[in-house]
């Protein structure tokens, strides 16, 4: 039997909706991964703002003085080498060589911003025939349970106007368990320790074809 993958990308905007931190995994349909990249796109991190919400409080995660500790943070993750700079021609020559290696579903958690903040980066994720929105089939899976709507109340993770949280966060720790650190909103980690496990999640018990007509 042909051994199907995935291609989870991942990535965080500059103010300008282009993206300052590229990441992606490559994995089949157990979760295990293959292949992983994670990189800060030249010309844009430490040229343009991370994103902020102008109307956050300095003590919310994306408030202005939070994306001053996150390019800090980045700035050590390049120096650890936890992370590369490489131009977007660079990254899409990466996608190029995984695409012909591997031939895999491209996915993300909000398919439509990655797509977008990518075609303004010059990255073309277009390239990949297979695509789904991962957010929407979890929403239609997990998201129906009534498991999962037991595990969102006793926690709280409800929207202002009470419906569950359906958010790459709350799904990871649903699937994973409360000891799971909180979603840390750096590309490569979002892809590889918590979207991932929610596909894989999610592949035990649908079939590629019912996965792609759901997304």
């Amino acid at each position: 039997m042909k051994k199907h993958y995935y291609l989870l990308a991942d990535n965080e905007t500059t103010m300008r909706h282009t993206v300052a931190d590229f990441g992606a995994v490559v994995a089949d349909r157990h979760g295990n991964i293959v292949e992983q990249f994670g990189a800060m796109v030249e010309g844009e991190f430490g040229v343009h703002p991370l994103f902020f919400n102008r109307k956050a409080d300095k003590s919310d995660f994306w408030s202005a003085q939070s994306a001053q500790r996150r390019a800090k943070d980045y700035r050590q993750m390049l120096a650890r080498g936890d992370r590369v700079i490489a131009s977007p021609t660079g990254i899409v020559r990466w996608l190029e060589r995984v695409r012909g290696q591997y031939n895999p579903v491209l996915t993300a958690y909000n398919i439509s911003f990655d797509l977008g903040a990518c075609r303004n980066t010059g990255i073309d994720l277009g390239m990949f025939g297979s695509r789904f929105c991962l957010m929407k089939v979890a929403k239609a899976t997990i998201g129906k349970t009534p498991e999962y709507a037991e595990f969102c109340h006793a926690r709280g993770l409800l929207t202002p106007t009470g419906l569950l949280k359906m958010t790459v966060d709350s799904m990871a720790h649903f699937i994973v368990g409360d000891d799971l650190a909180p979603e840390p909103h750096t590309a490569l980690e979002d892809a590889r320790d918590y979207e991932a496990v929610i596909l894989a999640y999610i592949l035990r018990n649908l079939s590629r074809k019912k996965l792609l007509a759901l997304g």
